[in-house]
């Protein structure tokens, strides 16, 4: 499998270390209850530990990380409890985007959908995994971002970020990854008849396959 490249930095130290440390968990550097020392994270970055104390900080309300009286910071471990919460409020907030995104017409959305499920099988077919859940992520934001409810996509996006570290370990199964090509294409094929409710059926059944392929993982 080729090295994960690392993501282009952005333009502000705070922005770049929130970013790489979010990223460092997502492709499993940064491993569930590893502590994590700010001197150490500070030197790895290259940057002072005032913005990885602030990226810390983030974290900690993404549920990324967690904060323990004199032990410092660590990163959260996995709790099938945690994801199933997670995803029973994706499930009743991302049936509203569909319904909203939908009401509003699928023709300007249709290619944005369908290019995104493209990148997810490019990304899988060259073994880049970290491309392969970025391209996932764009695939189910199209119909979240194309409701035109920026109150509801702001929940979903800080929801969607409390799981990244749950996405890498299902995606780790090759299974698991071309079930997630499958279930797009079904995806895919319902939204462009307009059915509504049958994208909502078919994704509470996507987000349950996974939930049952994690909790397997999980308890072992």
């Amino acid at each position: 499998m080729p090295a994960l490249e690392k993501t282009p930095r952005p333009p502000t130290v705070p922005a770049f270390v929130l970013g790489e440390l979010r990223r460092l968990i997502a492709v499993g550097e940064l491993v569930p209850g590893q502590p994590l020392r700010q001197e150490d994270l500070a030197e790895r970055l290259g940057v002072s530990r005032v913005p990885v104390r602030e990226a810390l900080n983030t974290l900690e309300t993404e549920g990324h990380v967690v904060h323990e009286p004199h032990r410092g910071y660590r990163v959260t471990e996995l709790s099938l409890a945690d994801l199933l919460e997670v995803y029973r409020l994706r499930q009743l907030l991302e049936a509203e985007a569909v319904r909203a995104t939908i009401s509003l017409g699928i023709g300007r959305v249709l290619p944005d959908l369908r290019a995104a499920g493209t990148d997810v099988e490019r990304a899988n077919a060259a073994g880049d995994l970290l491309a392969m859940n970025e391209a996932n992520r764009r695939f189910h934001f199209v119909l979240v971002t194309s409701a035109r409810l920026p109150r509801l996509e702001r929940i979903l996006r800080a929801l969607w970020d409390s799981t990244e570290a749950y996405r890498r370990l299902y995606y780790e199964e090759s299974g698991n990854r071309a079930r997630v090509e499958d279930e797009h294409a079904g995806i895919v094929e319902a939204f462009a008849a307009g059915d509504a409710e049958l994208v909502i059926r078919l994704l509470d059944e996507h987000r349950g396959h996974a939930t049952t392929a994690l909790g397997a993982l999980l308890q072992t």
